[in-house]
């Protein structure tokens, strides 16, 4: 196999329920491959690299097989590299006040 359906490999690598979510994902141009817009119908290659805006953030990705068969989340794991950047780290909360006793200030 030299290239698949983007929507449906999507699906096949567990990154939306359904094909028809991703479809509706490329219709709605939440879906980039190598820095272009595309519809579902775009076909992708290993190596190919892969901007999917979900509703828990932005994914980047590179294609590392191709499939059209949706398997296990271990075997859908191996179908792609994740090159997402890790978040920035949390600002620290403020230290607690110090403790005054009622009336002192």
């Amino acid at each position: 196999m030299s290239d698949v359906r983007v929507d449906k490999w999507l699906w096949a690598a567990r990154f939306f329920k359904s094909r028809t979510l991703a479809a509706t994902a490329c219709a709605g141009g939440k879906v980039d491959v190598n820095g272009d817009a595309v519809k579902a119908s775009k076909t992708v290659r290993p190596g190919d690299l892969v901007q999917i805006t979900l509703p828990r953030g932005r994914r980047i990705i590179r294609i590392a097989e191709l499939t059209e068969r949706r398997g296990s989340g271990t075997d859908a794991q191996r179908l792609y590299e994740d090159l997402t950047p890790p978040p920035p780290p949390r600002e620290s909360r403020p230290a607690t006040p110090a403790y005054r006793p009622p009336g002192t200030g």
